[in-house]
């Protein structure tokens, strides 16, 4: 009878686990990297056309005494 209750125990806790795995922790996390992901895409083109019209006016600059 005690280890009856002690596998009873054990298969509860193990079922509770699984139960709480699938609680929606992974869509989160994807949702979460999807948006970073994103944010970085969006940083590294702000930078890149910051760089750009720095360019464009330091090649301006040059040539406008000419």
């Amino acid at each position: 009878m005690k280890s009856m209750k002690a596998l009873i125990v054990v298969a509860a806790l193990t079922a509770s686990s699984f139960t709480m795995a699938a609680g929606g922790g992974d869509r989160t996390m994807a949702r979460a990297d999807k948006l970073a992901q994103a944010s970085m895409e969006a940083y590294r083109l702000e930078k890149q056309k910051a760089e750009s019209s720095v360019a464009e006016k330091a090649k301006s600059a040059e040539h406008a005494n000419c």
